[in-house]
């Protein structure tokens, strides 16, 4: 790869990095190669970590150390996810430490800059290029301005609720899976032995299934690594049993092996939205789950997924629906 193949994001952070025998590389996968033999890279998501090799990955909410001073980033769209990550760099990098942030102008605020000067003093932007912009964050603060701490904490019908900033929501409860969660006796009627909470997120789901059905196994899958990471959190504040799986839809899972999958789909990826992973993974229901298993979906009224649920794995029935959101309950044909 060559500069003038790049993403014009990435051309532009490695355009205005500054000299180093070695970069952290966080986000931005396609980076690596130009990133040099001694780089280290991390991305939360499992489909983009597949092309960075075990030797090269270094998940910055969870390293103890690091000597690389240049980080190039990509720019989370979340602030709660920046002001996270920004927090664990301040406490990796040196004095020297100089970092690298791109993204996309359209999905960039000038709360990015705020959130990066409670880690660092010096925070400045360079020229948008090609509807691009990068950020530089240097000169860590001695004494920065902490607005509390990671993974946050939060009850939510009398569970414990622990996120990551990139998880959605964060720790909270959002209005679909409340919606959903209002039929979580008729979810825990159709399980038997195992159910799948399907784009974990924080473990609200997961917590709830695993308090309402001790004696059932419940899994949780997401491709965020902060996501399982966060519902690993959730089941242990509760003392919870729930196996989580980082991968990519229900890939971990065995043909036929559960009574139900739960979930609340995502229809982005990153900042695009992006339908496709999410019809696959949905699709993909129907191999994992026993004969006339069942999928609970809850997701915003102007998204296809009933009728694809209905085309792909079986009978849908509509279970409840309000000004924003519908929930469904499809039994496998």
């Amino acid at each position: 790869m060559d500069a003038a193949t790049l993403d014009p994001v990435d051309e532009l952070i490695v355009a205005e990095s500054p000299q180093a025998e070695a970069v952290w590389v966080l986000g931005r996968p396609g980076l690596v190669p130009l990133a040099g033999e001694h780089a280290t890279a991390w991305s939360d998501d499992c489909r983009d970590l597949a092309a960075i090799s075990e030797g090269r990955r270094r998940n910055p909410l969870t390293a103890k150390d690091c000597t690389t001073p240049v980080v190039w980033m990509g720019l989370p769209t979340s602030l709660d996810a920046l002001d996270e990550l920004l927090g664990a760099l301040w406490r990796l990098l040196g004095p020297d430490a100089h970092i690298v942030a791109g993204g996309r102008i359209k999905h960039m605020s000038r709360s990015m800059n705020d959130v990066a000067a409670r880690w660092f003093d010096d925070v400045h932007a360079s020229l948008g290029v090609r509807k691009a912009r990068v950020l530089h964050f240097s000169s860590p603060r001695q004494r920065p301005a902490i607005t509390g701490e990671w993974p946050r904490t939060n009850t939510v019908n009398g569970l414990t609720i622990r996120a990551h900033g990139g998880v959605f929501h964060t720790a909270g409860l959002d209005a679909g899976t409340s919606l959903l969660l209002d039929h979580l006796d008729a979810i825990a009627a159709d399980v038997t032995t195992e159910v799948v909470d399907l784009g974990c997120g924080n473990g609200v789901i997961s917590a709830h299934l695993a308090h309402r059905l001790p004696h059932a196994t419940v899994h949780a899958t997401d491709v965020s690594w902060q996501a399982v990471d966060s519902t690993r959190l959730t089941a242990e504040a509760n003392r919870l049993r729930v196996i989580t799986h980082w991968c990519d839809g229900l890939s971990d899972l065995p043909d036929g092996s559960v009574d139900v999958v739960v979930t609340n789909p995502p229809f982005h990826r990153g900042s695009a939205q992006d339908h496709a992973p999410t019809l696959a993974m949905l699709a993909d229901a129907a191999r994992v789950l026993r004969p006339g298993g069942t999928v609970w979906c809850v997701y915003n009224n102007h998204l296809p997924w009933a009728s694809h649920l209905r085309r792909t794995v079986g009978p849908t029935r509509q279970m409840a629906r309000n000004r924003q959101y519908t929930v469904t309950r499809t039994v496998r044909a």
